[in-house]
């Protein structure tokens, strides 16, 4: 199974890979998609790198030490060590509703922030789950492989934004074969336009759902509680349904359970699998001894 997620993890990069360089193509050429690439790259590098810092700053959240809080800095300490990662730095979010997530650019500049609504919520067998999920994040450095993602995914939408603003001062798709043809196709400048960026972003989902049921085998095989992680999205999902958190769309994918609202079309753009199948998989690595402990 965790194979199978590394794998999926690769083919969506293949696939976006490939949906800009055939963009880039019918523009006309490369350089189009290259001037896109290199700036959506600078955008989402500066985000990788002080990502940790605008994340915490923008939920408020304040490190804690040992001395603050024991048993979670032990926890996270304990299980720090059995997945052979540094000590990350320990964040309390001022949050009623139960959630966590992890941020950092890397295992050396790693944090762990949760709410104190989840101090309230769940039992410490439960927390070492949700923790243990955490860690793993950090230890699969999803969160560099969330920014080249969106960084390919940007280019795309800078690319068919571009391509917007070409067809309404007609230089749009003027290539030497369109020329020939005598233009480029309407149809397939919409599709470019409005599809192109649409696919990109379900790409995008698609890693950030592969990426979770990753960390929930990964983290269940750190804490060597998948039942007590299980029961632990349970009771956070539920919570999350009764009082959402205000929180921006662009870190809702951060978060272990989704922090926002997914009735209506927002479930066509989850950023996290269903619960319901997370806790069926980690039942399933319980009861056919799948999950070996660190």
């Amino acid at each position: 199974m965790k194979g199978l997620n590394t794998f999926k993890t690769f083919f969506f990069l293949t696939l976006l890979t490939l949906l800009l360089v055939f963009i880039g193509h019918m523009l006309g050429g490369q350089a189009g998609a290259l001037v896109a690439l290199v700036l959506a790259g600078a955008m989402n590098l500066a985000n990788y790198w002080w990502s940790e810092w605008i994340v915490l700053r923008m939920y408020r959240a304040r490190e804690i030490t040992y001395r603050d809080h024991p048993e979670l800095h032990s926890t996270v300490q304990r299980l720090a060590s059995r997945a052979g990662l540094p000590m990350p730095r320990v964040y309390l979010i001022p949050e009623s509703v139960p959630n966590a997530f992890a941020t950092g650019r890397d295992p050396e500049h790693a944090a762990v922030a949760v709410t104190s609504g989840i101090l309230e919520s769940l039992n410490p067998s439960e927390l070492e789950g949700v923790i243990g999920h955490e860690l793993a994040h950090v230890r699969n450095r999803d969160i560099l492989i969330g920014s080249v993602v969106a960084t390919i995914a940007g280019a795309i939408a800078y690319i068919a934004t571009m391509a917007q603003w070409a067809a309404m001062f007609g230089g749009f798709g003027r290539s030497s074969d369109d020329e020939e043809s005598g233009g480029g196709n309407i149809i397939t400048w919409l599709a470019l336009v409005i599809l192109a960026p649409i696919a990109a972003t379900m790409i995008q989902l698609a890693v950030s759902r592969s990426r979770e049921f990753l960390a929930d085998r990964v983290g269940a095989e750190i804490s060597g509680r998948p039942l007590e992680l299980a029961r632990a999205l349970t009771k956070l999902e539920k919570g999350s349904r009764l009082l959402p958190m205000h929180g921006s769309n662009a870190t809702a994918h951060l978060f272990i359970v989704s922090p926002l609202p997914r009735g209506g079309l927002a479930a066509l753009f989850r950023t996290h699998p269903t619960t319901e199948e997370r806790v069926r998989r980690l039942h399933e690595y319980a009861t056919q001894g799948l999950v070996t402990a660190f």
